[in-house]
């Protein structure tokens, strides 16, 4: 079975007068240990798609299974048990905790799981920290490292519970081209060693050549040449 499957998911939002229709009946399947991006204009249906893979939001219509389990019957507190356990988030902004070091950014996670010892934690930080090159700099706060650093900390925190799946949405939109393609690189070094699927949203054309499996949406619609593998 896919790791990821989305079987006819329509997704519309009421919050104003105007119902606002962002998924129309989208169907795909993303296979385990894969390197996926979605691809398209603002309002195309990226961000939805990924935070209906990530239990932030549910389908109007349709099924999203994740690891074989239907996310949209999970209540709250199921919700959140199965994103600790299956899913890591990098968002564009880096949501580093100001008044926490580099290290404990990272641990945060994982104290959030309560069944790892703190050598086991130690040593999954540690590893995660040296394999994205900011070891060195685990004793500083995020206001004193720059944007491509935070990213490297944003990746370390997102594998730190060995999730299944790591979500990132327009994780390079605030880095200059050099410093996103060494993140891209990263992620695709960790999808490599630890089998992590990596399902990421990007509109830059350059950053959407370095995926290996490409969605694209326009209007809340999958193309029909969503799905491209590259060679």
């Amino acid at each position: 079975m896919s790791l990821i499957q989305l079987e006819r998911v329509g997704k519309v939002y009421s919050t104003g007068e105007v119902p606002v229709v962002a998924l129309k009946d989208v169907s795909l399947a993303i296979e385990r240990e894969s390197f996926v991006s979605f691809v398209g204009p603002s309002g195309s249906g990226k961000s939805t798609a990924l935070n209906l893979i990530g239990t932030l939001a549910k389908p109007t219509t349709g099924k999203v299974l994740v690891d074989g389990v239907d996310v949209a019957t999970l209540d709250r507190t199921a919700g959140a048990a199965f994103r600790s356990n299956t899913i890591g988030f990098i968002f564009q902004n880096f949501n580093l905790i100001p008044v926490l070091t580099v290290y404990e950014n990272v641990e945060y996670p994982l104290l959030m799981l309560r069944h790892t010892s703190s050598r086991e934690r130690a040593d999954r930080i540690q590893t995660l920290l040296e394999s994205v090159g900011m070891l060195d700099q685990k004793n500083k706060y995020p206001n004193q490292i720059s944007g491509g650093q935070k990213q490297r900390v944003a990746v370390a925190r997102a594998l730190v519970t060995n999730p299944k799946v790591v979500l990132a949405d327009e994780p390079t939109a605030n880095l200059d081209h050099a410093t996103a393609f060494r993140i891209i690189e990263i992620m695709h070094t960790m999808q490599k060693s630890l089998g992590t699927t990596f399902i990421f949203s990007t509109h830059d054309p350059k950053i959407v050549g370095e995926a290996e499996v490409i969605f694209s949406l326009e209007d809340g619609a999958l193309l029909p040449s969503g799905k491209a593998r590259r060679p």
